[in-house]
């Protein structure tokens, strides 16, 4: 099979699809590679490193979606690329196509077999090439919101951990599974007094086991969400239901409670988001101010670690690529009932329900058309 892998051309998406030593692999195993000069510059891989691991470089973006039967990416095609679309084509990449109804429907009329790794499900549950990304996700929200509450970005001045005398910020979580967990590991070890939020008990109670009971735990519903909210000094939006849009669990009533200067970081907006005064931005322009709080919403907060980020992702995704490579969709689909959850789009079908349900669409379940 030709692999094709392009430069992301999403705002500040320094991420690339494919590492050298995954193209050496899938070309050890008889696969052709298109890799588009400098795909892998910004994550400090070099065009040489590709072409010694076999890859055929490409310098036109056009050529490797022309000629590639499965494009290797990292982010949501974007406007431009929208016209490099053709039936029949595999598309292997994070999607979040639940808040993105034109790019689903794009996806539909061009008979693109679209593939979101953030629906691919594991063997023994979990959504495994999600994970890597939500453990980095959950760790630079903490990160990124203590530099946020930095006077000179708008925030109440305040340092995350404190110091004798002075009591240290305070860390809510809005959801404790992979981002809120990885968040509440960096917050505590900062120093913060952190509190994650949940409606699942036993994952709370497993939350305070795993941190010795260091962090809070909350058992979720509006009257707690909001008593909580009120008193953050930082949040961080942590809630998913795959493949589906967000709920929004924080009212802009409950942002207007907040302190001048108060920070929410909001990790599920690839999914809409889970704060209703949060809308999607860039690493060009991160963050506005709502309410006097501070919000930051980037839509690919990994892309700011682009060597880590990449290095993890590709870790997880190589199995997959390798199994639609070798096998085809229909038989890798048929031996993985997982990867068959990740397919989002087939044959100018819609065929995820979560997505379906967030757009009011219609869908029709992968096996009745493979």
């Amino acid at each position: 099979m030709t692999i094709g892998v392009p430069k992301e051309l999403k705002d500040h998406e320094t991420r690339v699809g494919l590492v050298p030593a995954g193209v050496g692999e899938l070309v050890s195993q008889g696969h052709t590679v298109l890799v588009e000069a400098g795909a892998g510059h910004l994550s400090y891989f070099d065009d040489s490193d590709y072409g010694n691991a076999g890859a055929e470089l490409v310098h036109s973006n056009k050529e490797v979606w022309a000629r590639a039967e499965l494009v290797c990416k990292v982010k949501e095609p974007i406007e431009t690329e929208y016209r490099l679309f053709r039936p029949g084509l595999l598309l292997l990449t994070y999607l979040h196509l639940a808040p993105l109804p034109e790019l689903t429907q794009v996806l539909q009329q061009a008979q693109v077999t679209a593939i979101g790794y953030e629906t691919v499900e594991g063997k023994g549950g979990g959504l495994p090439l999600l994970e890597p990304m939500s453990e980095i996700a959950g760790r630079l929200a903490v990160q990124t919101g203590a530099q946020y509450l930095e006077r000179r970005y708008g925030g109440r001045g305040l340092l995350l951990g404190g110091v004798p005398g002075v009591p240290p910020a305070r860390v809510l979580v809005l959801g404790g599974g992979i981002v809120g967990s990885n968040a509440a590991k960096i917050a505590l070890g900062m120093g913060a007094v952190a509190t994650v939020a949940d409606r699942d008990a036993a994952r709370l109670r497993g939350l305070d086991e795993r941190f010795g009971g260091h962090v809070l735990t909350l058992a979720a519903n509006p009257f707690t969400i909001a008593e909580a909210v009120r008193e953050a000094d930082l949040l961080i939006g942590a809630v998913l239901i795959p493949g589906a849009s967000a709920p929004k669990v924080v009212s802009e009533a409950m942002v207007a409670t907040m302190r001048r200067g108060a920070v929410i970081v909001d990790v599920s907006i690839d999914q809409g988001g889970c704060v209703a005064t949060a809308h999607p931005t860039t690493h060009t322009h991160p963050s506005y101010i709502a309410h006097d709080v501070v919000h930051y919403c980037v839509t690919n907060m990994p892309a700011a670690v682009p060597r880590t980020s990449t290095l993890a992702l590709t870790n997880v995704t190589l199995a997959y690529v390798r199994a639609l490579a070798d096998r085809g969709l229909k038989a890798a689909v048929e031996r993985d009932p997982g990867l068959a959850a990740g397919v989002n789009t087939f044959a100018g079908e819609l065929t995820h329900p979560a997505v379906a349900a967030a757009q009011g669409r219609a869908y029709r379940p992968l096996r009745q058309l493979i």
